[in-house]
């Protein structure tokens, strides 16, 4: 099925693909840096802004990258994993919060049509939140962005499914992301206090369009019962999902994105 979509980025310079060799370099120990051969096996330093975004952009991966205005350490920044069956996946954390930005601006994503005003980062309680504002009813809004770069084949619905959270941890009695459930805590607080003066909303942005569903993940059981309480609480909780081209821009897609609880 097709669904209407809207160019909301592109970048200013061209994309270069390239792949990983070794993620930290061997130049450049920082986790946060990657050697990476592009073109005639021209060989430069990669930032990845997602370490290894869980396999997606670590050693043997093919990328997309763009060059840095400032090459203080590294020549370019890794931007898309391009997958074995040629989908893009946006791999840096940062541009979800562009994206969605973007969608606001241009008054695309219905949740929070004709706003009043926003402002990006608020620090609410003991987080920081990507957004906050007053809607068009002029009720205060607080929304919180987290990027969904992974997804899983799942014979039940034929289909893959998009999920948060993923990422290494020594017991799975701890959560992979204590400051991502630090967030959805903190958004149900706040639901439950201010009740209906205030709109609290979660965001997966998910940027690939080869996924059917979203779920939390259960391989972190205490994330996914603090995303459901939260949720049966009042917070909003919205997958939203953007396609990349290969040529560098970046589509809104206008579908609904169930999510799976079970």
């Amino acid at each position: 099925m097709e669904f209407p979509k809207h160019r909301v980025f592109s970048y200013n310079s061209p994309i270069v693909r390239g792949k990983i060799v070794k993620r930290p370099s061997q130049y450049c120990k920082t986790p946060y840096v990657a050697d990476v051969i592009y073109g005639e096996n021209a060989e430069e330093l990669a930032h990845t802004p997602a370490l290894g975004c869980c396999g997606l952009t670590d050693k043997h991966s093919d990328v997309y990258m763009i060059e840095k205005e400032q090459k203080k350490i590294c020549h370019f920044s890794v931007e898309l994993s391009i997958l074995p069956t040629n989908h893009l996946v946006g791999c840096n954390p940062k541009m979800s919060e562009n994206l969605l930005e973007y969608i606001i601006k241009d008054n695309l994503f219905t949740p929070l049509e004709d706003l009043k005003s926003y402002r990006r980062e608020k620090k609410i309680l003991n987080s920081r939140f990507d957004f906050w504002g007053q809607d068009k009813d002029n009720i205060e809004f607080v929304l919180e962005v987290k990027t969904v770069p992974l997804a899983k084949y799942e014979e039940k619905y034929n289909c893959l499914v998009s999920y948060f959270p993923d990422g290494y941890r020594k017991s799975k009695k701890v959560v992979v992301s204590p400051r991502a459930l630090k967030h959805i805590q903190e958004l149900e607080q706040l639901k439950l206090d201010k009740k209906d003066k205030i709109r609290c909303i979660l965001c997966f942005v998910i940027q690939r369009n080869d996924s059917e569903y979203f779920r939390p993940s259960n391989d972190d059981i205490i994330y996914k019962d603090a995303l459901r309480k939260a949720y049966d609480n009042g917070v909003d909780i919205i997958p939203v999902s953007f396609e990349w081209d290969h040529d560098g821009n970046c589509y809104y897609i206008e579908k609904n994105i169930p999510i799976l609880w079970d």
